[in-house]
């Protein structure tokens, strides 16, 4: 099981789907994050290889604990509360790497780049939460080549969601 959120949060005013829901309500979209899941039924996929849920649950946590102690980079995050993030952070990682599909039942497609757009993203803030986001992957004590599989995705994302210019 996930360790409890150390941020405070609540719900209100949907914080877990907006701008878009499509399934479950906030509270129920919370509860779908923490639920259970059989690794059975995500056999031969990279989210079973690594352990699942509380791998994604605890990389989404150190991220955004390492996000909350960043003044600077915090600033870019519209939100006052950051569990919301986390958990939809969480649930996507889930479902890009073979898990639960959880994500887009209740926000639809993914859209990485559309939902950026109205952040500045130039190289600079790139590589500030690429470092955020290595620094959680460290954390988790992965296998050498679980580690780098993610690093490698998270790198050509992150470079695929630049939107200004430097």
């Amino acid at each position: 099981m996930t360790k409890a959120n150390p941020l405070p949060h609540r719900v209100a005013n949907d914080p877990f789907s907006n701008p878009v829901v499509t399934g479950p309500s906030s509270q129920e979209f919370l509860e779908l994050s923490t639920a259970e899941v059989d690794l059975a039924e995500y056999g031969g996929t990279f989210y079973q290889e690594v352990g699942g849920r509380p791998i994604f649950a605890e990389l989404a946590r150190l991220f955004y604990a390492s996000v909350a102690e960043d003044a600077d980079f915090r600033s870019m995050y519209p939100e006052e509360d950051l569990y919301p993030a986390q958990i939809r952070l969480q649930l996507f990682l889930e479902q890009y790497w073979g898990g639960p599909t959880t994500y887009s039942q209740h926000r639809g497609h993914p859209r990485l780049r559309m939902r950026h757009m109205p952040f500045h993203v130039d190289s600079h803030n790139r590589d500030v939460w690429l470092g955020h986001m290595n620094k959680a992957i460290d954390q988790l004590g992965l296998a050498p080549l679980h580690a780098e599989t993610m690093r490698d995705y998270f790198d050509r994302a992150a470079h695929s969601l630049v939107n200004r210019p430097d």
